[in-house]
Order: structure tokens, then sequence, then C-alpha cells
């Protein structure tokens, strides 16, 4: 379980970027952090697991506290992150050597290493790339041996912090299963996201408004009762179809013809 009591973080004092957040992810949760450029999510996933430690409050794994140096390495043995960019996560020359590195450092016994390693390859379908250079892989990928490099450490939590945003569209999707699977296999799973199609697939939903919590709770009540345009966002496809054609009129009671007043070809 992870919790944020009461925190509050800053870069410079007089400007505060996250105030008295509180809220609590439990375990097998698949919870989607949204909210525009600059309020503060990428900042909220660094406290996750004490990359940044709060000014004001804490952030607590079960018994273990960030703000606590005797618990750090714990936490964040037993919390994953992905960062936007893979290549920040390299630092080895080829694939098994990144994932083989991270159990190295967690001091996992060597006659276990090698089988860890491909367990956690075989999971994101990067097997066949174990001995390829980072250079030559696809940002997708990229990706993907970052995630299989987290997942042999074995942790409770995995975070994504914008993990998808700079792939293409199939690279984004192969994130996406991976993030599905992990979380149907009860991995907790925390997506900080701006792109709204991904937060859908979310088992809650937490927006970030001006450093503060504005909304926490359901998607499909998000996306039904909140002015998304308001936070700088865009309402999934999926969304606005179901809108239109919900106030389609009697006439257009065939979806496609809605869907084609809606969203003319010529």
């Amino acid at each position: 379980m992870l919790t944020f009591d009461n925190v509050s973080f800053y870069y410079q004092k007089a400007q505060p970027v996250l105030e008295n957040i509180s809220f609590t992810v439990q375990n097998g949760e698949y919870a989607a952090v949204v909210g525009s450029n600059g309020c503060g999510k990428s900042t909220l996933a660094k406290l996750m697991d004490g990359l940044l430690l709060p000014k004001g409050g804490h952030v607590q794994l079960n018994d273990l506290d960030t703000s606590d140096p005797a618990d750090l390495a714990e936490i964040r043995r037993r919390i994953g992150f992905v960062f936007q960019n893979p290549e920040d996560q390299f630092i080895t020359t080829t694939v098994m050597d990144e994932v083989l590195f991270g159990l190295e450092n967690i001091r996992v016994p060597r006659e276990e290493m090698l089988g860890r390693a491909l367990e956690a390859l075989r999971a994101v379908h990067m097997e066949e790339h174990a001995e390829a250079m980072p250079h030559q892989l696809s940002g997708g990928q990229k990706q993907r041996a970052a995630i299989a490099a987290v997942l042999a450490i074995r942790p409770e939590i995995i975070i994504f912090d914008e993990a998808t945003s700079m792939l293409d569209p199939q690279g984004r999707k192969q994130v996406q299963d991976i993030m599905r699977k992990l979380h149907l296999a009860g991995m907790t799973v925390i997506h900080i996201t701006h792109h709204m199609e991904e937060a859908l697939q979310a088992g809650r939903i937490l927006l970030l408004h001006e450093g503060r919590l504005a909304y926490d709770g359901d998607p499909l009540r998000f996306f039904k009762t909140m002015p998304v345009a308001d936070y700088q966002l865009v309402l999934p496809f999926s969304v606005r179809v179901h809108r239109k054609l919900q106030f389609a009129t009697p006439w257009q009671a065939d979806w496609k013809e809605a869907i084609r007043a809606q969203w003319p070809t010529s």
C-alpha cells in the first residue's frame, strides 16, 4: 500500500509544485495520474519511490517512509520506475547486461540471475534481442527492455512515468498491453500520462491541477462529469463518439449515419 499523507513539495520555496496531496494506492490497483503539462505529475511520480523527498508530509510504502534514509533502499527495491526516455535507464552495452545489472545491484545470487533475466525478457517479448545493443533497437523495443530490467527485480509496484509519450502508435500499444498484463497478474500499476486514451484502461484516475488533487475516482465518472477541457485535456475518441451518438437526432438512429453526420468526409 502506497500512501501520500498531506504531501507538499517545492523546488523554490515561494513556488510550490504540490500542495497537501493525500491519497492511498491499494495493492493490485491500476491507477492513472493525469493532468496538463507542468501540473506536477512527474514530481509526484519521483516522490513515490524517493527520487525526491517531500518538503512536508509523508510518503510511505506500508510501514516504510521515504524520508527515512534507512528505508529508501527497500522502497526502491519494491517500487520499479520506468522513465519517459528509456535511454535514461541504459548504462550497459547489451539488453541482457542491462537486466543483469539491476539484479547485481540488489545482490541476487549469481545462480538465479540468468533465469530471472530471461523470465523478464520473455514477459515483454524481448528474449530474441537479449544480445542486442540499445542503439540497435526501436523506441518501443528500448522501452520494453527498460521494463524488463525493472521486472527482473520483481517489484510490488511499477510506475510508468509518461513511458509511452516518445513512442509511435505501435510502440505505445505494446507498452500498454504490457501494463494491462502486469495488472491482470496482480501487479500494482501507476501510470503517469496526459494521453486520455491510455487512462481509460485504468481502474482509477487521479487528476492533478495546479499542484492539487482535483479528482480521485472512477474513470467513467471522470469522463462523464468533469470539464476535461478546463484542465487542458482531450476526451478519448471513444468517449467523444459516445457523446455524439447520445445527442444524435432521431433520423440518425443508425450509428454509422450519426458518425458520418458529425465527421463528414467531404
